[in-house]
C-alpha cells in the first residue's frame, strides 16, 4: 500500500506541476495581458493552455483515486508538495530567483508533512 500512495502521490505532484508550469507558459505566449479579443485568441492558440487542462484533469482523477485509501491529512498535505516542484522548475525553466522566505516556506511544507505522516502512523497518540 506504501508504494501505492508514493507512486500515487508523485503522479499528482507531477500533473499539479506541469499544470502550472504549463500555464506560465500560456501566459508569456499571450503577452501583453490585455483586456480585448486578440489576448484571448492568443491564450486559446497556445497549446500550452490545453496541456494545462489535460494535466488538471489528470491530477483530478489521481486525486479522487488517491482519498478513497489515503488518510486525508497526510493525503491534503502532500498534494501540497507541488508548491515546491513548481518553485523548483520556474527556477531551472524560467530563472526566476529563489530566496530565503521560498526556502524557509519549503522547509514548514515538508516539517508539516512529516507531522501529519508521524500522527496518522502513531494513531494520533502523543509521542512518549
Amino acid at each position: 500500500m506504501r508504494r501505492f500512495y508514493l507512486i500515487g502521490f508523485l503522479i499528482l505532484v507531477a500533473f499539479d506541476t506541469f499544470a502550472q508550469v504549463c500555464f506560465k507558459l500560456t501566459a508569456n505566449a499571450a503577452m501583453p495581458p490585455e483586456t480585448d479579443i486578440a489576448w484571448l485568441v492568443r491564450v486559446v492558440s497556445s497549446p500550452w493552455v490545453y496541456c494545462a487542462i489535460a494535466c488538471y484533469i489528470g491530477a483530478f482523477f489521481t486525486w479522487m483515486t488517491l482519498l478513497e485509501h489515503a488518510p486525508i491529512g497526510p493525503a491534503f498535505a502532500a498534494s501540497h508538495l507541488e508548491v515546491i516542484s513548481v518553485m523548483a522548475l520556474s527556477v531551472v525553466i524560467f530563472g526566476e530567483h529563489v530566496g530565503a522566505p521560498q526556502l524557509i516556506g519549503c522547509a514548514l511544507i515538508i516539517a508539516g508533512i512529516v507531522c501529519l505522516a508521524i500522527s496518522e502512523t502513531n494513531g494520533d497518540k502523543p509521542p512518549v
